[in-house]
């Protein structure tokens, strides 16, 4: 999604959050989390009325945390902390996108979030993932939407990557003669993701099946609104419903989502004692301390 700069407008921060905005968007962030930071920012413009980045202070930003704290949502409750949460974490990260840019100096660590209970990481036991990761394979499909949604749930499994990582995913990133990869994640940041020998397996059994399709993406839409010539890659909403048949197919009573699957792996490995640092690693995490919760 690419939110444009309008001509007309005339102060530093209007034009400056639509660029930013396009840069989450160009560096892994889904479409619906880049209209969410959207909306967050421009209630902080219309609240606030600043026009310059030299406005954005911690006095400012304290004074908006007051105000949110006496608003209410749909259904006239006050602002869960999370929420309210959400609003300042898009403040911090247009600050960061100010300073890598040399256009503020303010240390978006500053700006105080409320602490929120510690959430449980969902996971799936090694049955549950036997049975998720045989599914595709036990349902009437074509070959190769079988193959194919089987080297997606391989490979998710494998490298832990995101669901946007994974749609974004392009045939000449990958050699199947090697057992890893480099993928960018968010913010442009590359790390090296490795594949199981099931991953290539079933990469290679799809790979061969399309060998005639046109797109330079790795995982293509095979729906009959999709016409030969013109494939276009899958979304991340076709991946997250595919996860759901099977996961209901596979008799799986919890939610299954790409990040439950990846949640899984980093448990996989925190059991096999791998340390933390290298987890942290594999799955391009920002934060240690985010890797960390998944000792719980």
């Amino acid at each position: 999604m690419k939110i444009l700069v309008s001509r007309t407008m005339n102060n530093q921060l209007d034009n400056l959050i639509p660029k930013f905005l396009n840069y989450l968007g160009d560096n892994g962030r889904d479409d619906q989390t880049v209209k969410n930071y959207h909306f967050y920012l421009k209630r902080f413009l219309d609240w606030s009325k600043i026009t310059t980045v030299d406005e954005l202070t911690l006095e400012l930003i304290e004074a908006y945390r007051q105000w949110l704290d006496r608003q209410v949502n749909q259904t006239k409750k006050p602002l869960e902390d999370s929420t309210k949460n959400y609003h300042l974490i898009a403040l911090r990260s247009l600050i960061d996108y100010c300073n890598n840019n040399g256009t503020s100096s303010l240390d978006a660590r500053r700006i105080r979030l409320a602490k929120l209970p510690i959430p449980q990481t969902d996971s799936l036991n090694n049955f549950e993932l036997e049975k998720l990761l045989a599914a595709p394979l036990e349902i009437k499909l074509k070959k190769i939407i079988q193959w194919r949604d089987k080297a997606i749930l391989e490979l998710l499994f494998s490298t832990g990557l995101r669901v946007s990582e994974l749609t974004n995913l392009q045939t000449n990133q990958i050699n199947l003669d090697q057992n890893d990869f480099i993928v960018q994640g968010r913010y442009k940041k590359s790390r090296r993701v490795f594949l199981s020998n099931q991953a290539k397996f079933w990469l290679r059994q799809y790979l061969k099946a399309r060998e005639a399709e046109v797109s330079p993406f790795l995982f293509i839409r095979y729906d009959r609104a999709a016409k030969k010539q013109t494939r276009k890659k899958i979304t991340a909403r076709s991946i997250q419903r595919l996860i759901n048949q099977y996961a209901k197919s596979a008799g799986i009573k919890k939610p299954v989502t790409p990040q439950v699957i990846r949640h899984s792996l980093a448990r996989n490995l925190i059991k096999a004692g791998h340390d933390i640092e290298s987890i942290q690693a594999l799955l391009g995490h920002h934060s240690i301390s985010t890797t960390k919760k998944y000792r719980r």
